[in-house]
């Protein structure tokens, strides 16, 4: 038997490889299926199930894809009611993969749907819980996100969850290794863990949520708190991975359109696509076509996407480092944004050559931040998440956190100079680069972010809060 996690760190999403004896499972595949594929021809292996743990928000699932190329049959538990063809499978009902048995545990409360796959080996050991988003390492699923669908409140969701990990879950073996779809990083919980598997048995020591003497009522009232409004793209993936989608190979072929300047200028112009520029946030900051926003492709790059575009169907032009348009394409259709119709050919090198028009975004470090804050009182914008504010931040910065972008510029003056900084440097980039597109001309970015400030020692910070106590608070 082997048991082969596959970790997308910038989804923080785990998807699982599993064979035994010639005949293999992959459970919550990515869009992207043919890493799959590859894996079992290379085994001699049969794809024989695709699983899904419930109809997830935060990624488009490969299932419809994987199930077409190698006929395996897609799988979900009871209450899921897919527009394609798909095995519903009964709580308790069996299904055998070489000498290994997967049985399913429904256990609505994420997600009424919501199921777990729980394996034993050829001697009917119970070895490992495949949890989707019911059980995370250090967590459980957020039950806000299910609401409308299964017509419940986030209340009776988190109270339906609770039943199901007590009767389904912490009944097990405490020597199970749990495997969960996400790890830390995702919006799917709020306190995950970093590590991405655990036995059981530590989980019920650790994780606040399995407590042996929580009651109904405090684990509905300690899993709702603090719950952050969800990404505007979750509704919309929940859509395609429930109805289907374009297959990822028409979505490639399109996407990768190469557009010498002209034709990448011609389309801009013609098209109401977004130009999105992938590169790192200085390298953007240096020289950019006008009007482009940039989201680089190495940080939590599929995520943000999703929170700040709101379409869909939005038509996308890329400007990326060389080479990588293909990973950018990709990952856009993670999260459902299949229509990129073309890169910038030789990227931002080939734009300058032209002598096409390029902006630039003035990008000072801490320290020259700190000389001009003594001069005369500058106004400096903290783009973090209000926790991340509140815990510690700049003597007198204005919290205007990226995910409610829109609703903060309206209270911004153009006029008005802003320095800008995020925890690193990625989201302040991310924050400026719209703003300027919208007609801001004042905004200067802080290199390195919060973590520069700090280390400056420079600039007056306000005393730390450990996020654990807000979280109580």
């Amino acid at each position: 038997m082997k048991i082969e996690q596959i970790y997308t760190g910038c989804l923080a999403q785990g998807a699982y490889y599993i064979e035994s004896d010639g005949e293999a499972v992959v459970i919550d595949p990515l869009r992207e299926v043919e890493p799959y594929l590859q894996k079992a021809e290379s085994n001699n292996a049969k794809i024989k199930y695709v699983l899904e743990t419930h109809f997830h928000a935060d990624f488009v699932s490969g299932h419809v894809d994987l199930s077409k190329k190698t006929g395996a049959p897609i799988v979900y538990g009871p209450n899921a009611n897919p527009s394609f063809e798909a095995h519903i499978a009964a709580d308790g009902e069996e299904f055998r993969v070489g000498k290994i048995t997967f049985k399913v545990l429904h256990t609505p409360g994420h997600t009424m749907e919501s199921t777990c796959y729980l394996l034993k080996d050829e001697s009917g050991k119970e070895v490992a819980l495949f949890s989707g988003d019911t059980l995370f390492i250090g967590d459980v699923g957020r039950p806000d996100l299910a609401q409308k669908a299964a017509h419940m409140t986030k209340e009776e969701l988190a109270g339906t969850l609770f039943d199901s990990l007590r009767s389904k879950v912490m009944t097990l073996p405490d020597d199970i290794i749990v495997y969960p779809a996400h790890g830390a990083g995702s919006a799917c919980g709020k306190n995950m863990s970093k590590e991405t598997t655990d036995t059981l048995g530590h989980q019920k020591q650790t994780n606040y949520a399995l407590r042996s003497d929580m009651t109904r009522e405090e684990f509905i009232q300690e899993v709702t708190a603090g719950l952050d409004a969800p990404p505007s793209y979750f509704p919309l993936n929940v859509m395609l991975n429930k109805q289907g989608y374009e297959s990822i190979d028409e979505v490639m072929k399109r996407g990768q359109h190469a557009l010498d300047p002209d034709e990448f200028e011609a389309a801009a112009n013609e098209t109401d696509a977004i130009l999105l520029d992938t590169r790192g946030p200085q390298s953007f900051a240096k020289g950019y076509i006008p009007n482009s926003i940039n989201i680089g492709i190495d940080g939590n790059f599929a995520p943000w996407v999703g929170a700040l575009i709101p379409d869909i169907k939005q038509q996308i032009l890329i400007v990326a480092d060389e080479g990588r348009e293909g990973e950018v394409i990709t990952r856009l259709a993670r999260v459902g944004y299949d229509y990129t119709i073309g890169y910038l050919n030789g990227g931002i090198k080939e734009w300058k050559a032209a002598g096409k028009e390029i902006d630039t975004i003035q990008s000072v470090s801490a320290e020259e931040l700190a000389h001009r804050m003594q001069g005369a009182p500058v106004h400096i914008l903290d783009v973090r998440k209000e926790g991340e504010y509140i815990s510690e931040h700049v003597d007198g910065a204005e919290n205007t956190p990226l995910d409610y972008i829109n609703e903060n510029m309206a209270q911004l003056d153009k006029d008005q100079i802003y320095f800008v900084h995020c925890a690193g440097g990625y989201r302040s980039m991310i924050f400026t680069s719209i703003l300027k597109a919208r007609g801001f001309e004042n905004l200067i970015d802080v290199q390195g972010g919060f973590k520069a400030i700090k280390e400056s020692g420079k600039l007056p910070v306000t005393d730390y809060i450990c996020p654990t106590q807000l979280n109580k608070k």
